[in-house]
């Protein structure tokens, strides 16, 4: 294999933009996100996506590059990834794939299961249902008709529990017994490399980037997006706070703080699935550290 795709994965606020972008760079090559909401073209401060001067230094994939009414998944994702990955490795030798998201970098890595096909009128009477009764319904919901995700699955995304009950709904089957883990094999070679910084420089990271975005104008974005916050693009942290506060559930500092602890929970979930791939070498966001582990890495 001549072709390496340089997959660079982290909690959120670790540094992982800012890094790609010197790899890239050093590599000459192009960047895929793989971050599953700054896809979206309507989401900019909430997302920290990069900054135009960032997308101009390095030629970037997966960025703006759909709408929120878009159906966007991991499934599509890893077509969507390995058609741009392609592209690049017809003019370059390596490619440089850089996000938090999970799934989408397992997907792109090592294949998702099929999925079946639900009927649209299941799920659109359960999100219906969800949006009038809430996240414990859904609970409830998941728990009486597929118990054996609710055991082993996760509980504390609705997106999920949405997915596991239409999917058992439509199907009669729960959703994990789709979830064969057959890996797929790839024509190209793969290197992981992990970032991390300790627990409190991180959390202080990130309480700093929550107020920049503030300062940066996230309220104003978020009041633009108003009409849409039941879309599913829009149930992420950073977004469901602050429409809790237009709609006069919260104050503003209250919303701020919950916008900081919920992001903090989600480096802690990231980190807690990116420690399961085995496959990764972790380092710190330091680009004179990362360079030589990953020539290290090319001639293994």
């Amino acid at each position: 294999m001549t072709q390496t795709c340089i997959v660079i994965v982290g909690p959120t606020a670790v540094g992982k933009t800012s890094l790609a972008i010197q790899v890239a760079q050093h590599f000459h090559t192009e960047i895929i996100s793989a971050d599953s909401r700054q896809c979206f073209r309507e989401l900019n401060i909430g997302v920290a996506k990069p900054s135009p001067e960032e997308l101009n230094t390095v030629k970037h994939h997966f960025i703006g590059s759909h709408s929120i009414s878009d159906e966007v998944n991991a499934a599509a994702y890893e077509q969507y990834a390995l058609a741009r990955l392609n592209e690049i490795f017809r003019q370059h030798s390596t490619a440089i794939v850089v996000g938090g998201t999970g799934l989408y970098v397992k997907a792109l890595c090592s294949g998702i299961d099929e999925v079946p096909v639900i009927d649209h009128a299941v799920r659109q009477s359960i999100i219906s249902a969800y949006e009038n009764e809430g996240l414990e319904w859904l609970r409830q919901q998941v728990q009486k008709h597929d118990p054996v995700y609710y055991a082993h699955g996760e509980i504390k995304n609705p997106q999920r529990l949405m997915r596991a009950l239409e999917v058992k709904l439509s199907t009669g089957r729960s959703i994990l017994l789709f979830q064969t883990q057959k890996q797929k094999q790839r024509d190209f070679r793969i290197i992981k490399i992990g970032l991390e910084l300790p627990r409190p420089l991180l959390n202080e990271r990130i309480n700093q980037r929550v107020d920049l975005m503030m300062r940066a104008g996230l309220l104003d974005e978020v009041k633009e997006l108003l009409p849409c916050k039941k879309m599913n693009a829009l149930q992420t942290v950073g977004y469901r706070e602050l429409f809790a506060h237009l709609e006069g559930n919260i104050s503003l500092q209250d919303a701020v703080e919950m916008i900081k602890l919920n992001t903090r929970q989600y480096a802690k979930r990231q980190m807690t699935w990116f420690r399961k791939d085995k496959e990764i070498h972790w380092c710190s966001p330091d680009f004179n550290e990362v360079l030589p582990l990953i020539n290290q890495l090319l001639v293994v």
